[in-house]
C-alpha cells in the first residue's frame, strides 16, 4: 500500500469514526456510568467487531449478506432489537439513590461485559458490512498480497477508532459525569442515552 494510498485510507477513517452512531453512544454511556478509564473495555469490544466486519467482507461472505434480502433483514432486525433492549434497559433503569448521602454504591460492571455489549453493538449493523463492501476496494489492489494490505487497513480502522472513540467521545461525556451524582441526574441521563438507542435502532429499521 502507497503513502498516498494510506493518507486517503487514514482520513476516510478519520471520518467514519467521528460519525456518530451505535458505537458513539454505548462509548458515551460507559464513560458516564463507569469512567473514561473503564469505557476503554467498551471500545475494545467495538474494535473486535470491525475486525470481523473487515474479515467477513474479505472473505466474500458480506456479498452473500448485500446480496440477500433474507440474511440482512436477518442481522438488520436482531440488531435494531438488540438497542431496542439496550435503550429500554436504561429507560428503566432505577437511580442507585436520592442523595450523596444514601446513594448505594453500584458495584462496576464487569470488563468483560463491557467488551461484549461493545462488540454486539457493532457487530449486529448490517450497514456497517455493507459500507466496508463499498470501502475496502478503494484501497486494495488486487496485483499485490492481500494479507498485508489487509492487515494495514485494519491496523489503521481500529486505531483511529480507539482514538476517537475514548479520547473524543468517551472523553466529551467526562463534563457530565456529575449528572450521575444525583438521582435526577441520573433518570435524565437514562432517558437520553436510551432514547438516543431507540433512535439508532429505528434508523436501522427504516432507513435503507
Amino acid at each position: 500500500m502507497s503513502l498516498t494510498v494510506w493518507l486517503s485510507l487514514l482520513a476516510a477513517s478519520v471520518i467514519i469514526s467521528f460519525t456518530p452512531g451505535a458505537g458513539a453512544i454505548n462509548t458515551m454511556s460507559n464513560a458516564l456510568n463507569e469512567g473514561w478509564r473503564r469505557a476503554i473495555w467498551g471500545v475494545i469490544g467495538q474494535q473486535l467487531a470491525l475486525i470481523v466486519h473487515v474479515v467477513v467482507v474479505a472473505a466474500g461472505v458480506g456479498l452473500l449478506v448485500a446480496r440477500s434480502p433474507l440474511l440482512f433483514d436477518v442481522v438488520r432486525y436482531t440488531g435494531a432489537a438488540y438497542l431496542v433492549y439496550l435503550g429500554i434497559r436504561m429507560i428503566l433503569a432505577k437511580p442507585t439513590g436520592q442523595t450523596d448521602a444514601d446513594r448505594i454504591p453500584r458495584p462496576p460492571e464487569s470488563r468483560w461485559s463491557l467488551v461484549r455489549r461493545g462488540f454486539w453493538v457493532n457487530l449486529l449493523n448490517p450497514k456497517a458490512i455493507v459500507f466496508f463492501l463499498a470501502f475496502i476496494p478503494q484501497f486494495i489492489r488486487l496485483d499485490q498480497p492481500a494479507l498485508p494490505q489487509y492487515l494495514i487497513l485494519i491496523t489503521t480502522v481500529v486505531v483511529v477508532d480507539v482514538i476517537v472513540m475514548w479520547f473524543f467521545f468517551a472523553a466529551a461525556a467526562k463534563p457530565f459525569r456529575r449528572l450521575t451524582r444525583t438521582a435526577q441526574g441520573q433518570r435524565i441521563l437514562n432517558i437520553v442515552f436510551g432514547s438516543l438507542f431507540l433512535a439508532v435502532a429505528a434508523l436501522l429499521l427504516f432507513v435503507h
